[in-house]
C-alpha cells in the first residue's frame, strides 16, 4: 500500500444519490486532487432489504454526471476489492476471528427474548436509564451450537482522543461505551466494524464524513486499535439543514442528484453551491472545479452547520451558465440540447451555439433556455393566446405586412443594418417603436418578451422571419 493520500466515499444503495452525500464525497474527492492521491467509492450494501442494483447504478451515474471521478470501485476493479460489502463477508470474517483471539472481541448467544425482557424490566424500575448489555455472554468460553452474534468487549476506563481537521481535539471516555454488536447472526457486519475493516483493508488515510457520524468514531479507533491498525486521520464535516434547521430531507424540494440533473442544473454550478456548505474561501464565492483543487484545504472549513438555500443555489448555477469561463459554449450547447429534444424540437450545434449570445444573460437553468429558446427552433412559434388576442389585432395587420416586405427587401440582415432599416421605415411612417415592437415580437416569437427584435430576426434568418411577420398579418387581419 502507498503513502499517498487516500480517501473514500461509501454511500449505501438504498435509494438516490442526497445532495448532503454529494457535498462529503466533493470534500473527498478536493483532497485526493489537491494531493494527488486516490478517491475510493466502495458500496455499503449489508442493508439487503433495500440495496438494490438499480439504485447502485444511478448512484454512480450521478457521480459521473457529476464529474467525481475515481480510481477504485465496484465498476473500475483495483487492487484492494472487493468493492462492495457483501462480497466482502470472509474478509470480515477473518478480522473478526482475529479480534475473538486477542479477546477483544466475543460471540454473544443472548437471544432478543431475553435482551427485550431485560429492557422492559429496567424501564419499569427506572423510565429514563438507557439500556447497555450487561455483559452476559463475556466470560463464557463454551461454544454451544446456538446462533450467536459477535460484540465487542469495551474498555469501561480511560478515553478516546483525537485530534479533527475540523472541530479540532476531540475526546470521549471509555465508559460511555459499551459491548457493541459487530456481526449479526447471519454473518453480515454492522456499520463499524465494515466501515473500519474496509478503511484499513483499502488504506484509507483521512475518513472525511458529517458530523452526525461523530458518535462512531471513538468506536471504530477502538477497533483499529484492537486490530493494531494504524488509525486514520479524521474530519467531520458539519450539517446541511433546511430553513427551519432540522436535517435536509425530500420535503424540503430536490434533494437528489438527479432531480438537479434534471432541472438542468450544470453539475459544476451544483458542486460549487454545495462546497460552501463548511467551507469558504475569502469573500470569493464562485469557483470551477480545477479551481477548488487548487484552493480546498481543511484549515478553511467551518464548524457551523448551514442552512440550504434554493434562492442562493438559483444564484450560483446562473453565475456558471453566464460565464464562458465556468461554462464553455460546447458544455452549453451539451447541456441545453437534452432539453430541446424533450420539447420536441432538433436543433443544430451551429444554430444553437448562434443563440447563446442572447440566453446567457437569461436562462437560469440549461432546461430554462431550452424553454426561452423554444420559438427560434419551431415552426410555427407556439403563440401566447393572450399576446395573440392584445397585439395581433386588425390595425396591426397593415404594418405587420409592410414589416414583412421590409424585411424581404433587406439586402444586409444583421442586427445592426435591420435597426437602421427599420428605423428609416417608422420615420417615413410617422411611426414610433411602440407602435410596432410588440406586434412584430409576438410576430416572431409567440411571446411579448425575448431579447431583442433585431438579433432575434437576425437569429431566424429573413426567410422565416418574413413568413412568420406574413402569417401574424394575416392572423391579425382576422
Amino acid at each position: 500500500m502507498d503513502s499517498r493520500v487516500r480517501v473514500r466515499f461509501a454511500p449505501s444503495p438504498t435509494g438516490y444519490l442526497h445532495i448532503g452525500g454529494v457535498r462529503t464525497a466533493l470534500f473527498n474527492w478536493l483532497w485526493a486532487k489537491r494531493n494527488g492521491g486516490a478517491f475510493i467509492l466502495r458500496i455499503e450494501d449489508t442493508d439487503q432489504e433495500r440495496s438494490t442494483p438499480e439504485n447502485e447504478r444511478i448512484i454512480l451515474d450521478s457521480m459521473r454526471w457529476l464529474g467525481l471521478d475515481w480510481q477504485e470501485g465496484p465498476d473500475v476493479g483495483g487492487p484492494n476489492g472487493p468493492y462492495r460489502q457483501m462480497e466482502r463477508l470472509p474478509i470480515y470474517a477473518e478480522f473478526v476471528e482475529k479480534l475473538i483471539g486477542a479477546k477483544a472481541a466475543y460471540r454473544c448467544y443472548c437471544t432478543k427474548e431475553e435482551l427485550d425482557q431485560q429492557r422492559e424490566a429496567l424501564k419499569k424500575a427506572d423510565p429514563k436509564a438507557q439500556f447497555r448489555y450487561p455483559g452476559t455472554c463475556r466470560d463464557r468460553t463454551d461454544r454451544p451450537d446456538l446462533p450467536f452474534v459477535v460484540r465487542f468487549r469495551a474498555p469501561s476506563e480511560g478515553v478516546v482522543t483525537y485530534r479533527d481537521k475540523v472541530f479540532g481535539e476531540v475526546t470521549t471516555p471509555n465508559s460511555s461505551q459499551q459491548d457493541a454488536v459487530l456481526v449479526r447472526k447471519d454473518g453480515v457486519p454492522l456499520y463499524n466494524l465494515g466501515s473500519v475493516v474496509d478503511d484499513i483493508t483499502m488504506g484509507i488515510t483521512l475518513v472525511a464524513r458529517g458530523r452526525d457520524h461523530m458518535i462512531n468514531t471513538p468506536p471504530q479507533i477502538l477497533l483499529y486499535e484492537a486490530l493494531g491498525a494504524k488509525v486514520p486521520e479524521f474530519a467531520h464535516l458539519p450539517m446541511m439543514l433546511n430553513q427551519k434547521g432540522e436535517k435536509l430531507s425530500k420535503r424540503d424540494g430536490a434533494v437528489s442528484v438527479t432531480e438537479y440533473r434534471d432541472l438542468g442544473v450544470p453539475p459544476a454550478g451544483l458542486l460549487n453551491y454545495l462546497v460552501r456548505f463548511g467551507w469558504s474561501y475569502g469573500d470569493e464565492e464562485i469557483f470551477s472545479l480545477p479551481d477548488l483543487t487548487q484552493k480546498f484545504d481543511w484549515e478553511r472549513c467551518g464548524k457551523g452547520d448551514g442552512k440550504f438555500d434554493q434562492k442562493k443555489l438559483t444564484a450560483t448555477v446562473f453565475e456558471h451558465l453566464k460565464q464562458p469561463a465556468l461554462t464553455s459554449d460546447d458544455a452549453y450547447v451539451a447541456g441545453v440540447t437534452p432539453f430541446l429534444a424533450a420539447r420536441g424540437l432538433s436543433a443544430s450545434e451551429p444554430a444553437i451555439r448562434a443563440a447563446l449570445p442572447l440566453y446567457r444573460e437569461r436562462g437560469q437553468t440549461f432546461k430554462e433556455s431550452a424553454e426561452l429558446m423554444d420559438y427560434l427552433f419551431r415552426d410555427p412559434p407556439e403563440l401566447d393566446e393572450k399576446a395573440r388576442q392584445k397585439m395581433l389585432t386588425p390595425e396591426k395587420a397593415p404594418i405587420l405586412a409592410d414589416v414583412a416586405t421590409l424585411l424581404e427587401g433587406a439586402t444586409d440582415f444583421t442586427p445592426a443594418a435591420l435597426d437602421a432599416t427599420f428605423q428609416a421605415f417608422l420615420t417615413e411612417r410617422g411611426l414610433v417603436m411602440k407602435d410596432v415592437a410588440q406586434p412584430m415580437r409576438v410576430a416572431l416569437t409567440g411571446r411579448t418578451a425575448s431579447p431583442g427584435l433585431f438579433e432575434v430576426a437576425a437569429l431566424l434568418g429573413k426567410e422565416r422571419s418574413v413568413a412568420r411577420l406574413r402569417q401574424a398579418a394575416t392572423q391579425a387581419a382576422g
